[in-house]
């Protein structure tokens, strides 16, 4: 009997990967994946526990489901509940006693084993927990993915984190730094081209950190090993998240003046533009560093652009240490940057340091980065209008005979095309900017087939 599936996924690009492959591992056992929460048999929250207030916003979904559960209960049908990811990991038991219609509570380097969890309630246990960190790969017990999810796809290489940011909950809930073997992500690369798959984002904590054991036995580092996954028939595009300025090496630089399927376009975290506040997140590199690094990628291909991570009002951060990131930002330019305000994780040093910033501060900082991060990538989107660049078209947009696709600078692009350009890569000169996207047109005109 066919069973529905549905999962929320929070959080970051590898927990939609881990979320696809959830739905792989329990395919086999019965299970269709559904849009619509209030239609499924089991409900799969896989959480992310980066975020300010993470945790909460799990229990808070928990007793929203909580009357839903109980209407299926009154009906004479169960519905099963699942806590996945990262607040799984750190949270453990706790969910299972703050929240006892959960019914599963498993880590993200264990996903393999719901089969085994969902079975086990079935034979009449009250909830399973697992968080783990087995030796066992999980990577080996995962079911070859029966369907592309479009024209793009992630592909995790990487895990974990050795690098302990004093902000940082991962090395805890994720582990410590763990590559995939070069032939393991090699199968699932080729099998994802032969799915239609054109685009792959290679995904870790610290992707380029990446040291897996190559077909010959040596360590390969990322650079090898893109320079791998490009031969494969089929892909147009690779592109690689999150770095580290630690671990960007010289052969990762070479290759991106060298692969021309590896995209223009890398996010590079600084954080903070203030040596001072990198000491105290233990960040391991100073601002000149970065500035160097920056410099050396640059030259290695002219055409690449950045985009970054940025903490406001961490512990002790002066006026004078976020002036220092406002340089910075001024110094070296970015596409895009992402950037939040600090806020404490449970179990970090950073959570436990004296000169807490207060809300208000941290508010008027962040608002101030923003501004200046926004002209910066405004200002990137208004020097493409004019150009004719590559798009890589993904799906139908809003409007009838309308195309979205991923420019190199991952920039939403809207044309009119035909529905047949989906998977392609054409050059469209850019028209208009809009608001987050860009319009253009094709070059090359084609009819457009309603």
């Amino acid at each position: 009997m066919t069973r529905k599936l549905f999962i929320k996924t929070y959080g970051c690009q590898m927990n939609a990967y881990d979320s696809a492959r959830i739905a792989d591992v329990m395919a086999p056992h019965g299970y269709s994946l559904v849009d619509d929460a209030m239609g499924a048999d089991m409900i799969v929250l896989n959480t992310c526990h980066i975020r300010e207030k993470a945790a909460e916003k799990v229990y808070s979904e928990l007793g929203r489901l909580r009357g839903v559960k109980e209407a299926r209960a009154a009906q004479g049908s169960h519905l099963l509940i699942a806590v996945a990811g990262c607040v799984a990991q750190a949270e453990g038991a706790e969910i299972i006693a703050r929240a006892p219609l959960v019914d599963i509570v498993v880590g993200p380097q264990v996903y393999h084993r719901l089969p085994e969890m969902v079975a086990k309630i079935d034979r009449g246990a009250a909830q399973a927990l697992d968080t783990e960190f087995p030796a066992i790969d999980k990577f080996d017990n995962l079911p070859e993915t029966k369907s592309a999810p479009g024209p793009s796809a992630f592909l995790t290489v990487q895990e974990g984190c050795d690098k302990f940011c004093t902000f940082c909950v991962v090395p805890y809930t994720r582990g410590a730094e763990y590559s995939r073997p070069v032939a393991q992500i090699e199968v699932e690369a080729r099998h994802l081209a032969d799915l239609g798959v054109k685009e792959l984002t290679l995904l870790g904590q610290n992707v380029n950190a990446y040291h897996g054991v190559g077909p010959d036995g040596e360590i390969w580092g990322l650079g090898r090993l893109i320079r791998r996954l490009a031969k494969i028939d089929g892909l147009l595009r690779l592109r690689y998240m999150t770095s580290h300025p630690r671990d960007m090496d010289d052969d990762l630089i070479a290759t991106h003046a060298d692969e021309a399927k590896l995209m223009p376009y890398l996010h590079l975290p600084v954080q903070s533009g203030s040596d001072q506040v990198l000491e105290a997140m233990n960040r391991g590199h100073t601002v000149d560093d970065y500035k160097r690094l920056a410099d050396r990628i640059r030259r290695a291909r002219s055409d690449i652009m950045l985009s970054s991570d940025f903490i406001v009002g961490f512990p002790g951060e002066t006026d004078a240490d976020f002036q220092a990131t406002m340089s910075l930002v001024r110094e070296i330019g970015y596409a895009q940057a992402f950037s939040f305000k600090y806020s404490p994780r449970p179990g970090t040093p950073a959570a436990c340091a004296r000169k807490q910033i207060a809300d208000d501060t941290k508010a008027e900082r962040l608002s101030a980065l923003q501004d200046l991060l926004r002209e910066q990538s405004d200002a990137f989107a208004r020097r493409c209008v004019g150009e004719a660049i590559d798009v890589l078209f993904e799906r139908p947009g809003r409007h009838a005979g309308q195309l979205v696709g991923r420019s190199p600078y991952l920039q939403a692009v809207h044309a009119r095309a035909p529905d047949t350009l989906i998977g392609q890569v054409k050059r469209v000169r850019i028209t208009e900017v809009k608001t987050n996207s860009l319009a253009g047109e094709l070059s090359q005109p084609c009819a457009v087939v309603n």
